[in-house]
């Protein structure tokens, strides 16, 4: 038996065997070392380390029928203009009025500029949903996957019938971003971090017409409702490169009864991977033990003890490790590898039980790989070698972060 087979052998053992209950410290040990592309093993392994779904099989159902309905209420709620008939039209509120799923008196009027008014708050959604539309018109340009239509499109938001405003993107008022847009104001990154984070500028994406979805206008849905659940963080603009990848995964699943309901179960993993990285994205944080700030320190302090020689050189060009490692960490390398790479180092990352341990070894890695190069480099070149990391077999970069002790 080949080794590839074998490692698929070990995966359906423990993901689709007779057992009820997933031994999560063999899935960790398995996945670590990268999980085959075959089957629904991966969009099931992340699902699983993420802690969207619990290691007892039999619970499964039960947990993704009331996950998904949930998400749905979201759609109704969160997305769909205030006013529109859903589910018969509305319920009753309690004081005369009919009530749509969101909890909008169906007298409230367009026009109306009172805070509470739901029309106000969707108007006012336009500032972050800019930001987000524009991200996601752009996302994983390598590849042509968030182009295309799904397959599955949200049939009670493409399926408009002349009502403006149930796909997003409609909604975008075009406008020049001002600096309030961009500057973190305590929350969200800086203008200079704006720039290290933003590496790719493709043509924007187009939309499909009425009915059908490309995969990007999918995402864009994702980030919209997850800002609008929080909004003291909101959206912050590379938070596109973390959920990109993960639906990825799940809108590729073979396992069509799975794919159909990748855009639920994305926002949810997503959701789980966000509790676990918002503090690199909140600047009040920056310097708590999870903030962006400290994993920096912790980057530098390893390369530091690996290679004082390297370290040295840097700190005397004033290469500064926020000048490539803050985008290298915050968006867990997303921006820089191949799709395909960034789902072999996400493997592991999720698999790693101290989670960004690996991650900072990786990074470490990286720089070590390029030894030689850098220490012959000016500051213009590193800075250029740093921020736009030579093509390299990414199981040699995870070798070597293994090997690291």
């Amino acid at each position: 038996m080949s080794i590839f087979k074998a490692r698929v052998k070990e995966f359906e053992d423990i993901l689709t065997g007779p057992q009820d209950f997933i031994d999560l410290k063999q899935l960790r040990k398995l996945a670590f070392n990268g999980v085959p592309d075959v089957q629904s093993f991966r969009a099931l392994s992340w699902k699983l380390l993420l802690g969207y779904l619990g290691p007892r099989r039999s619970s499964w159902t039960t947990t993704l029928a009331q996950k998904r309905a949930l998400y749905k209420q979201f759609i109704e709620e969160l997305v769909l203009p205030p006013g529109h008939e859903s589910n018969g039209g509305g319920v009753d509120g309690g004081d005369g009025d009919k009530v749509d799923s969101g909890g909008v008196g169906l007298q409230d009027h367009p026009l109306s500029e009172g805070p509470e008014s739901a029309w106000n708050t969707f108007f006012n959604d336009n500032e972050f949903l800019l930001q987000i539309d524009k991200d996601v018109r752009r996302l994983c340009p390598d590849i042509s996957f968030f182009q295309q239509p799904t397959d599955y499109p949200c049939e009670i938001v493409v399926h408009s019938k002349g009502e403006h405003g149930r796909r997003l993107h409609e909604r975008v008022v075009p406008a020049v971003l001002s600096s309030a847009n961009v500057e973190r104001k305590g929350l969200g990154m800086t203008k200079q971090q704006i720039n290290l984070i933003t590496k790719r500028s493709v043509e924007n994406y187009a939309a499909m017409e009425e009915g059908q979805e490309a995969h990007w206008e999918v995402v864009q849905r994702i980030l919209f409702i997850y800002a609008k659940l929080n909004p003291g963080q909101g959206y912050v603009q590379g938070m596109n490169e973390i959920v990109g990848p993960i639906y990825y995964v799940m809108a590729s699943d073979p396992d069509l009864s799975y794919r159909a309901h990748a855009e639920a179960d994305c926002f949810f993993c997503f959701t789980a991977l966000m509790s676990e990285i918002r503090d690199f994205f909140i600047k009040t944080l920056d310097d708590a033990e999870g903030g962006i700030k400290f994993m920096m320190a912790r980057l530098s302090n390893m390369l530091k003890s690996k290679d004082p020689s390297i370290y040295e050189l840097l700190r005397s060009q004033e290469l500064h490790p926020q000048y490539y490692s803050f985008r290298w960490l915050t968006l867990l390398l997303s921006q820089e590898f191949p799709l395909p790479d960034v789902l072999r180092i996400w493997d592991s990352v999720f698999a790693d039980e101290q989670r960004f341990d690996f991650l900072i070894k990786i990074c470490c890695s990286m720089i070590l790989i390029q030894r030689d190069a850098i220490l012959e480099n000016d500051f213009a070149s590193n800075v250029k070698l740093l921020q736009n990391y030579p093509p390299i077999d990414i199981n040699v970069v995870i070798a070597h972060a293994g090997s690291l002790a």
